[in-house]
């Protein structure tokens, strides 16, 4: 009875763990003040040039990507400062937690990002609200999104065409056969200090999140398709049975 309890006990600690590192992830994604929702999303561009800079990658894959599906792998990591690029190095031995899920998107702001493991989350947006899902608690949290992406991580893989209004883009150099660039918002009032997204091949490998508390998101991806046919009602939340609403 004590083992069960314990174990209960713990797995209940380990779900909560999760849980809010998805949330902080989320939050930082897509914090332009720090009233604004949490979010997620990317997808797969394909860039002519194999040997164009990261930024012009990036140009290429916000300007030609208007929707997208693929999985992905989250890391939470304990970084101890550096640029761009040195996150993914550090990721293996200091890693906090992985996850990992699916993700789908159309342009502007419509979402569907999916944790599977170890535990289930969804975050979704039909481009006028963000729903939260968290399935150990049979909870969502609906909110506005309020046009807050406009100057979010989250503008830079979904968002529109309109990047350096935002942001201060910047070629990071070649690690490991990835072209990385820098991204630092314009805006002081932010939870987040810059943005780094690799590219192989014009093809996008990776985004990490830098907080001001030193903490680093790197998100990895694979399987990506580029301007799927999806369906009308790919974006549209149903709220599961049973489950309690908050609205925020």
């Amino acid at each position: 009875m004590v083992a069960a309890g314990c174990h209960g006990l713990c797995r209940m600690r380990y779900v909560h763990e999760i849980n809010t590192g998805n949330a902080l992830m989320m939050g930082s994604l897509f914090r332009a003040t720090r009233a604004a929702a949490t979010g997620a999303l990317i997808a797969l561009a394909a860039v002519p040039c194999a040997h164009a800079s990261g930024t012009a990658q990036l140009k290429a894959f916000v300007a030609q990507v208007r929707s997208a599906d693929g999985e992905f792998v989250q890391r939470q990591v304990k970084a101890a400062g550096g640029s761009a690029s040195q996150a993914q190095g550090q990721a293996a031995r200091t890693s906090m937690a992985t996850s990992s899920g699916t993700f789908r998107f159309a342009r502007p702001g419509r979402f569907v990002w999916a944790y599977q493991k170890p535990y289930e989350q969804l975050l979704q947006s039909d481009g006028d609200k963000l729903y939260v899902w968290d399935k150990d608690l049979n909870q969502v949290t609906a909110r506005a999104l309020n046009g807050v992406l406009g100057a979010s991580p989250a503008a830079i893989l979904f968002g529109s065409n309109d990047l350096e209004k935002n942001f201060t883009l910047r070629d990071a150099g070649v690690k490991q056969g990835i072209d990385w660039l820098e991204l630092v918002p314009k805006s002081r009032d932010t939870q987040f200090e810059r943005v780094g997204i690799g590219f192989r091949d014009g093809n996008l490998e990776a985004m990490e999140l830098h907080d001001v508390f030193g903490n680093v998101t790197l998100l990895t991806f694979s399987n990506i398709h580029k301007n799927p046919a999806l369906p009308a009602n790919t974006f549209k939340f149903t709220v599961p049975k049973g489950a309690d609403v908050i609205n925020g």
